[in-house]
């Protein structure tokens, strides 16, 4: 009896994961709660289906083809999802709206920016550019298409004043998501284009700040650590080619492949922070090299240990000083 009521169980399991509607919260739970025609259509409810759902309040229309299941609350990124998925094939997040995916600016009221590679009919929610994007210059973030930070600094500098462009390339600084071989490439793909000349001075402070000097309290008193340490000297803000990727890694030993990552709170204390230095870790780590992650705690309260800890790593094992003071 208990082997039957199993099965009917495991039967009753198999036939509801085959219904249309399971399949459309599957699919939904997956783009932020929001599906498009299409996609019902693919799924097999056709159009009186469909128009069922709308009027019993299964599905709540966003933009022309785009709904939401079951209710409209989707929040932020399921709206931006939205905003893409109604501006057709191509379409990506852009602009103010795709710094605030990146975590680069604080997300604004208003209409969401969308980049779409053809003419596109105005909305009053979404503001949508026609422009021809390289493959290059788009991504995805959270699962949403939206353009990759290079290409969104050339976007900016049109949209933004100058204060405004220089405040967020701090922040792209800060959470390492700066592609410098992207960038330089940029003026030289559109020549002429607005932007560009602040885009150049964008690139052109950067190139002057990596040239190995440290850029913060914590990078300073880590020099000064290696420095009373005896540890041979780094090399500071240094970038790394890693695949199609270009990482900046705070301190290097390159033919020990080791990297030392200062974490300090005001860089790395929010949660996209944390979750791009992961990504960082592991994709050095893929390519061979060994990431050790250093807090203004440490270096304090546990030189002498940090010391021992970096000798070994180093192949210094007959190196090491004691009671190292800081």
């Amino acid at each position: 009896m208990a082997a039957e009521t199993a099965f009917g169980r495991s039967q009753h399991v198999q036939m509801h994961s085959h219904h249309p509607d399971w399949l459309v919260a599957e699919l939904a739970s997956s783009q932020y709660g929001v599906v498009t025609r299409r996609q019902l259509l693919q799924l097999g409810l056709g159009r009186e289906a469909i128009a069922g759902r709308i009027r019993t309040g299964r599905l709540h229309r966003l933009h022309g083809g785009v709904y939401a299941v079951g209710h409209s609350a989707i929040g932020r990124k399921g709206r931006w999802m939205a905003a893409v998925m109604a501006s057709g094939q191509g379409a990506v997040l852009s602009h103010r709206s795709a710094a605030a995916l990146w975590g680069l600016q604080k997300p604004q009221g208003g209409a969401i920016e969308i980049t779409t590679p053809r003419t596109a009919r105005p909305s009053g929610s979404i503001i949508r550019r026609q422009a021809a994007l390289a493959s290059d210059e788009v991504t995805t973030r959270r699962r949403i298409p939206v353009t990759t930070v290079s290409r969104l600094l050339l976007d900016l500098a049109v949209v933004l004043p100058a204060v405004g462009l220089q405040r967020v390339m701090r922040e792209v600084e800060y959470l390492r998501l700066l592609d410098r071989h992207a960038l330089r490439g940029l003026p030289a793909r559109y020549p002429g284009r607005r932007g560009i000349c602040a885009l150049r001075e964008c690139l052109r402070r950067i190139e002057d700040q990596s040239d190995g000097r440290t850029r913060s309290p914590l990078e300073t008193r880590f020099a000064a650590f290696v420095e009373r340490s005896g540890l041979p000297e780094p090399q500071l803000n240094t970038p790394i080619r890693i695949g199609r990727r270009t990482i900046e890694a705070d301190c290097l030993w390159r033919s020990q492949r080791l990297i030392v990552e200062l974490d300090g709170h005001a860089a790395h204390g929010t949660r996209s922070a944390f979750e791009d230095d992961r990504d960082r870790d592991r994709r050095l780590q893929a390519a061979g090299w060994r990431v050790v992650r250093v807090t203004w705690r440490q270096l304090r309260d546990e030189a002498g240990q940090l010391e021992r800890d970096l000798c070994e790593m180093l192949g210094l094992g007959g190196f090491v000083r004691d009671n190292v003071q800081t």
